[in-house]
């Protein structure tokens, strides 16, 4: 069963496969070029990214690798994350420490998501508009 952790990628681990069971899927991905995935029973026609990722992770699983699957997220520095919502980076710090704009650390460094900048931003500019309503 597969591991989740809580760091700033959202990654999984899976074990390595029983030599039987990584056998046998070495000689099926061997066999045929054709990689049909079913979900539920329903047909899935995969894009070739998506099918370029699924082969990489079977054909590791295959040679009796454990496999750690992790996002990409991207993360924004504190200028960065400014920059996006239009305002000064001390500015920005100052959100950041107040908890209003959501920050993670690595180190001692302020890491923003784009997603918590932008709705900042919508609820900022909400704010604004209802204030300016008669």
């Amino acid at each position: 069963m597969p591991s989740e952790t809580t760091a700033l990628a959202k990654t999984t681990h899976h074990e390595a496969l029983s030599p039987p069971d990584a056998s046998r899927l070495a000689a099926a991905l061997e066999e045929s070029g054709d990689t049909t995935i079913f979900v539920n029973g329903t047909l899935v026609r995969l894009p070739e990214a998506a099918t370029a990722a699924v082969l990489d992770l079977l054909a590791r699983l295959a040679a009796g690798e454990a496999v750690t699957v992790s996002t990409a997220e991207r993360l924004l520095n504190t200028s960065q994350a400014a920059q996006l919502a239009g305002v000064s980076v001390t500015y920005m710090r100052r959100l950041t420490d107040s908890g209003t704009v959501p920050v993670e650390y690595r180190g001692t460094h302020r890491r923003i998501r784009p997603a918590d900048v932008l709705a900042w931003v919508e609820a900022r500019n909400a704010a604004r508009a209802a204030e300016a309503a008669p």
